[in-house]
């Protein structure tokens, strides 16, 4: 028996902490892969994110068998730290459009929009469904067609170069696809967005208003220009 296993006692087998140096190299391929596909997509190449944390690939394969593994824990983190950033703008901010902009200015700053899972930002075309439940659906083809939430399908998206985002746990998503479709239902109710807007609208907001330039001042600068113009096409018009 080795000492690996032998030691344990219990029902389970003991989770050993890792090490220094492998925590340390753990955070640089999650801080790396953000950055990476934050930049190129989830189809960059796993040699990207190796050489941007400044490891081997063979460590990154160590900490994850799989690029959908990776692509996977990124995803998940990314879409719970919407779901967070979209709770707190509605439960500090009292006026609905106020919860709803500071909602977008939070996410659009942070990124974490370029990295949400295809799933969660599919577009359907065509004609509202009825009944089930409803997620924003990718566009699969060019034109210019109404962003609609439609019922899920588990059918992929050829449209997207990347690896898919498994739907095995669809918790994360549903939370986000709740909490944002408050915003926008107060918002609505108000009479202060557009009613036609949807939470596929706001996902695609979050999801192109962060542009990747090289200079960070100039990106800050070109995000925040665009989100203003963005938010003015989303607010309602007095008749």
């Amino acid at each position: 028996m080795s000492a690996a296993t032998g030691s344990g006692r219990g029902n389970g087998p003991r989770t050993t902490p890792l090490r220094v140096d492998a925590q340390r190299n753990l955070e640089h391929v999650l801080r790396a892969a953000r950055e990476v596909f934050g930049e190129l997509g989830y189809g960059a190449p796993m040699e990207d994110v190796a050489r941007r944390a400044r490891v081997g690939v063979g460590t990154v394969y160590r900490r994850f068998p799989s690029k959908d593994v990776l692509v996977r824990r990124i995803a998940e983190e990314e879409t719970s730290r919407l779901t967070d950033q979209a709770r707190a703008a509605l439960g500090q901010e009292d006026e609905p459009w106020s919860a709803l902009s500071r909602f977008l200015r939070t996410s659009v700053a942070s990124g974490a929009g370029r990295l949400l899972p295809p799933q969660v930002l599919r577009v359907s075309v065509g004609e509202d469904g009825a009944g089930g439940a409803r997620v924003p659906q990718q566009r699969t083809q060019a034109g210019p067609t109404e962003l609609r939430l439609v019922p899920e399908e588990p059918v992929a998206v050829a449209s997207v170069p990347a690896p898919a985002v498994a739907v095995e746990d669809d918790a994360g998503a549903s939370a986000l696809l709740e909490v944002v479709g408050q915003l926008v239902e107060r918002a609505r109710a108000a009479g202060e967005l557009r009613p036609d807007v949807s939470v596929s609208d706001v996902l695609l907001v979050i999801a192109t208003a962060a542009p990747s330039l090289p200079d960070a001042a100039q990106q800050a600068a070109a995000s925040a220009r665009l989100l203003d113009i963005l938010l003015e096409g989303l607010r309602s018009r007095p008749a």
